[in-house]
């Protein structure tokens, strides 16, 4: 089956967002909302503190509660040839298993048997490659939270050429994260604050969390592109949220998708019925929605997969035509941007 690409437009440079909101002097929930109607493709602009609004007694939000991870750590490489490389970047890009990660390094060639050392008390051996791909797969001395907590420690987390300060891991969290894993920021969440939360639930709203810990998006090099097929990320549902959800939609209620994680989540689960593993889904404008009625998200650059994904909530036309109109409104784009919600 064909699938349309995602859409491009121009993206003016001053509508990245390079600073959290909090250091642009405004509440974390106090960042703007566009919200789209699914059917008519109407516009409304609004703040984000203003969510309840849009939603009804007995509708179900369900957020991503992976936490990010300082993923960008710093090593001494030494060769299989015992050749000493002082200093070299290592990006975990997904974790495989409790000691072995997916990784980029910038050296090359880094070869099967290679050592990476990250003073003063973690070390890896490269494992094996990844085919078609610059990642390798590296084993850890440490493992489990062991590990965890030595890479909270040494490193730094992963961002982007539109953001010029090295932010603490802090600005990269949800208020509600609580499991690690995420390589980058599962950002549609940023924006909630626990009074908001609280408001939500006061109403009716049911608030309820699923895991899916991002990976790594971009490979530093533009010659390497990763389809969403590529982009394989680990997800967990519990059976008393699958529950929550199933009676929500029973009941003719909305399910509202804090992101393209929880999508791909929810929609994996209804696909295949496993409610815990790694998916691969690719979500685009001909694919059937079989949970999510609505979606929560941040503003994706042009091209990006997500787009796809946002096509199957509404009409590229109608999107493109949002999109434009929040250029020219001044959104903010990325994880410290604005808010677009589409019901």
């Amino acid at each position: 089956m064909a699938v349309v690409k995602a859409l491009d437009f121009y993206l003016p440079d001053e509508l990245n967002a390079s600073h959290p909101p909090e250091k642009r002097g405004i509440r974390r929930d106090h960042v703007r909302m566009m919200v789209l109607d699914r059917s008519s493709g109407a516009v409304r602009h609004d703040h984000f503190f203003h969510l309840d609004h849009y939603l009804e007694p007995g509708d179900m939000l369900i957020l991503n509660n992976s936490r990010t991870i300082p993923a960008v750590l710093q090593a001494e490489w030494v060769s299989n040839t015992g050749l000493l490389t002082p200093k070299v970047e290592v990006r975990l890009a997904r974790r495989k298993r409790d000691n072995t990660w997916e990784a980029l390094i910038a050296a090359v060639p880094v070869n099967i048997g290679d050592k990476l050392i990250f003073p003063p008390d973690l070390s890896a051996t490269v494992v094996s490659e990844k085919e078609n791909s610059p990642l390798k797969v590296i084993q850890f001395s440490r493992k489990g939270a062991d590990l965890f907590n030595r890479i909270y420690a040494l490193g730094e987390p992963v961002r982007y050429e539109y953001i010029q300060h090295p932010w603490d891991l802090d600005y990269y969290q949800t208020v509600f994260a609580s499991h690690p894993g995420s390589v980058e920021m599962p950002s549609a969440g940023r924006a909630f604050s626990w009074e908001l939360l609280f408001k939500l639930k006061q109403r009716g709203i049911g608030v309820d969390f699923i895991q899916l810990h991002t990976g790594l998006s971009y490979l530093l090099d533009d010659n390497w592109h990763q389809s969403p097929e590529e982009n394989e990320e680990e997800y967990h549902i519990s059976e008393q949220t699958m529950e929550q959800i199933l009676q929500t939609k029973a009941a003719g209620k909305k399910v509202i998708a804090a992101g393209t994680t929880v999508v791909r989540a929810i929609e994996t689960a209804a696909k295949n019925g496993v409610l815990s593993g790694m998916t691969n889904l690719y979500i685009h404008q001909d694919s059937p929605l079989k949970i999510a009625d609505g979606i929560l998200t941040g503003f994706h650059e042009p091209l990006a997969s997500h787009l796809d994904m946002l096509s199957a909530f509404i009409s590229q036309q109608n999107l493109l035509h949002a999109y434009n109109q929040a250029i020219e409104a001044g959104y903010l784009w990325h994880e410290f941007g604005d808010m677009n919600l589409i019901i």
